[in-house]
């Protein structure tokens, strides 16, 4: 595959990833052996072949010697999308840098990367999915734990992810599973909600996107796992990355095993939810009970 002017740093340094990946593979060399060779980490090894980072130029060409069995043009080409890949993106300005934890970070960087995306979510809408007013709503709420400053950059970033996510050209497979006790839960009061469900029910719409809502029916025991990602970088099944938050702390997990048992948790929770059809009559039910309520308080609107 060959460069193309002026695209995304992501999809370059996901050639360079895999390109490298493959050569290592080859060569039957282990992510330690290339690490002792060349005098490197194995941190350094794991994040150039995870995508944490972009490789230099330098590095590229250690790494291409020792692997061999590239051809003039393979050298050239991915030469070029290192280069690319290095480019600044939005997310690395300082601003962002400073108000964003490192978690936050690299899930930006997946984001623009993954070919699908799988959500659990057992408390509220996602943050790509996320009205302005439902966002700003949430946002507000962590006032006590985030500056000015960050509340108003943490609502940008959820606007350009859903920019990267949802609304580019290329959209990844986007599977969100919500609890159903997340459609009663009024956050901003009805008004907002009744609009946040009316939006993800636009959204439910876009060929890309899936909704799905698992009921009360199959136990509390669900709401201790949290909310998590699973995020696919490429057709390779083990090509993919976990996205984990809670309260006050969020990290991205690259451990095969950790990736492998979300992946099976939401597959079987999948399973167990509504179908979209029902799912969406749920959601719709919502939102019109909502201005339903509201219509009864003021007659008038």
């Amino acid at each position: 595959m060959t460069a193309v002017p002026g695209e995304s740093p992501a999809v370059a340094r996901r050639r360079v990833r895999l390109a490298l990946r493959k050569a290592r593979q080859a060569s039957a060399l282990s992510q330690s052996d290339v690490a002792r060779r060349l005098g490197w980490s194995m941190s350094k090894m794991q994040r150039i072949e995870a995508g944490e980072v972009t490789v230099s130029g330098t590095d590229l060409r250690a790494l291409l010697d020792l692997y061999g069995g590239f051809s003039d043009e393979d050298i050239e080409r991915l030469t070029e999308d290192t280069r690319i890949s290095r480019r600044q993106r939005w997310w690395t300005a300082p601003e962002y840098r400073d108000h964003l934890t490192s978690g936050l970070m690299q899930l930006l960087q997946f984001e623009a990367e993954a070919i699908g995306v799988r959500v659990y979510q057992p408390v509220l809408v996602p943050g790509p999915l996320q009205t302005r007013a439902f966002a700003e709503c949430v946002v507000e709420w962590w006032s006590r734990n985030l500056s000015e400053d960050e509340r108003r950059v943490r609502l940008e970033v959820r606007r350009k992810r859903r920019e990267q996510v949802i609304e580019r050209d290329d959209p990844p497979t986007y599977l969100l599973i919500l609890d159903q006790s997340a459609l009663e839960r009024e956050i901003g009061g009805p008004e907002v909600m009744a609009a946040q469900l009316e939006s993800l029910i636009a959204d439910a719409a876009r060929p890309d996107v899936h909704v799905r809502i698992i009921p009360y029916r199959t136990g509390a025991l669900l709401g201790l796992l949290g909310p998590f990602t699973v995020l696919d970088l490429s057709d390779e099944r083990d090509d993919a990355v976990l996205y984990r938050e809670s309260y006050l702390t969020d990290a991205v997990i690259h451990e095969s095993k950790d990736v492998r048992y979300h992946r099976e948790i939401f597959e079987t929770l999948w399973r167990e939810s509504w179908n979209e059809e029902v799912s969406l009559r749920a959601i719709t039910a919502k939102a019109t009970d909502l201005r339903f309520q509201m219509s009864v308080r003021d007659p008038s609107t």
